[in-house]
């Protein structure tokens, strides 16, 4: 099972963005995820859709993928 630390933001355009970091570290506290958040909102280092300007939430996915064998 592979997990997933999806971040969304709202842009300048009022879209939503996702960015998404694989394998995130455990324990996953909402304090840590939201004071990443403001950083990389700080850094306004994206500009997708006139740059990131608001947080809007944030999820874990979790994925469990099963092969089917053909006999």
């Amino acid at each position: 099972m592979s997990k997933k630390l999806e971040l969304v933001f709202r842009n300048a355009e009022g879209k939503l963005t996702r960015i998404g970091v694989d394998n995130p570290l455990e324990p996953i506290d909402a304090q840590s995820v939201q004071a990443a958040m403001d950083e990389i909102l700080a850094a306004d280092a994206f500009e997708h859709g006139g740059g990131l300007v608001e947080k809007v939430g944030a999820r874990i996915i979790e994925r469990t993928v099963q092969e089917i064998d053909f006999e």
